[in-house]
């Protein structure tokens, strides 16, 4: 593994745990005597918006650059490169996109609530990595970089359908500018400019048009990922020193801030009413079963037709529980559960059922790894 894969590993590895920890710590004081005054700290204005409003729009764009500069990076030089080996992971997170949303509209198509078919589509990288880090060195390079890979190409898919599914009303004059400040930092990367504060100058910027445009501002993270040049991709490319330095940050930081911010949830009413509502069943089943049932499917039809194979240290069963740890859907699947509904009451019910989903769909994939490296590792002795 690259150096930077290691650190990104490693980061991510150290976040899920964060993660878990904030989670947990929002949960427990929403549901205190200190539940209002906080849900309240949340919704404090500043600027115009509420503090978890420049969360979600604001601090949330940075995660997407990182995610940008890691599918670049994949793309350039990693997974992702040689188109054979990238078709893996790819027909992996087609698999964990097209499976989820079909179980979901299964339950919700025709109601109001079928917006939310996004909602199980995406994989959480630090939650499913911090996850698979628990099982240490019996875990192979290759099970790692597939399950970063898969996960990588899920949340570009998630921001795909954000652009295009969840934009209500456009503003096309500050679309335009958003897209020719991209266009003119495009010019700058082929003129081989490398230092970055042009970059970033140019890329708050293009975040204020596209926030006044309608479409999610995070996705401003993502395109300024591709105009930063990459050269090749050593220690001293802007890419790298980007990369590397807001590792750190997104995973101690950022994240927790949006789990602080987003987990707030008040666990009260018919908890069972709440779990049999047509949304929760199809997010439910979406994670739990449609991503690794996808995943696995996908994948299966790949290596079988001849499209990709599968690595010599890999095997179907772990395939099956990576697919389970590509149902812990958290930061991506709230993010998209705010885009999708406006009902508080509805958004309270979905992020409830998406902490038990990924929960169990957690779970099920360390078990079922757990036993499955292990028995990898007898046979291999």
């Amino acid at each position: 593994m690259t150096k930077l894969f290691k650190d990104f590993f490693e980061s991510e590895k150290a976040g899920g745990l964060t993660l878990i920890a904030c989670t947990v710590v929002s949960l427990v004081i929403a549901n205190s005597a200190f539940g209002e005054g906080y849900h309240l700290f949340w919704q404090t204005q500043f600027a115009g918006h509420s503090l978890v409003h420049w969360v979600n729009d604001g601090l949330m764009t940075i995660f997407f650059l990182l995610i940008g500069l890691e599918l670049e990076r994949e793309i350039y030089q990693g997974e992702l490169s040689n188109f054979k080996d990238a078709l893996l992971p790819i027909f992996g997170a087609l698999g964990g996109i097209i499976v989820p949303a079909g179980l979901f509209m299964l339950f919700n198509f025709g109601t109001q609530t079928q917006s939310g078919a996004g909602i199980p589509m995406a994989t959480d990288i630090a939650f499913a990595l911090g996850i698979l880090s628990l099982l240490g060195n019996r875990v192979p390079t290759s099970l790692k970089v597939f399950l970063t890979a898969l996960a990588v190409i899920d949340d570009l898919g998630a921001i795909l359908i954000i652009a295009i599914f969840y934009t209500k009303t456009i503003l096309w004059i500050n679309l335009f500018i958003a897209l020719g400040i991209f266009a003119f930092l495009l010019i700058l990367n082929r003129l081989k400019i490398r230092n970055l504060i042009p970059y970033l100058i140019g890329g708050v910027a293009m975040w204020y048009f596209m926030l006044n445009s309608g479409v999610h501002a995070t996705i401003t993270g993502v395109l300024l990922a591709f105009t930063i040049p990459f050269s090749d991709g050593g220690e001293k490319s802007s890419s790298y020193i980007l990369q590397h330095f807001l590792h750190k940050p997104v995973a101690f930081f950022i994240l927790p801030v949006f789990a602080l911010a987003n987990t707030a949830i008040i666990l009260s009413g018919d908890i069972g009413q709440t779990l049999t509502q047509n949304y929760s069943i199809g997010i439910a089943l979406g994670l739990i079963v449609g991503k690794p049932l996808g995943i696995f499917l996908l994948t299966f039809l790949g290596v079988t037709f001849g499209f990709c194979k599968l690595p010599g240290d890999l095997n179907w069963k772990s395939i099956l529980g990576v697919g389970f740890l590509g149902g812990i859907g958290f930061t991506m699947s709230i993010f998209i559960t705010l885009l999708a509904f406006d009902n508080e009451t509805i958004i309270n019910n979905a992020k409830f059922v998406i902490l038990i989903s990924s929960l169990i769909a957690g779970l099920i994939g360390f078990l079922s790894l757990k036993l499955t490296l292990k028995h990898a590792a007898v046979d291999n002795d």
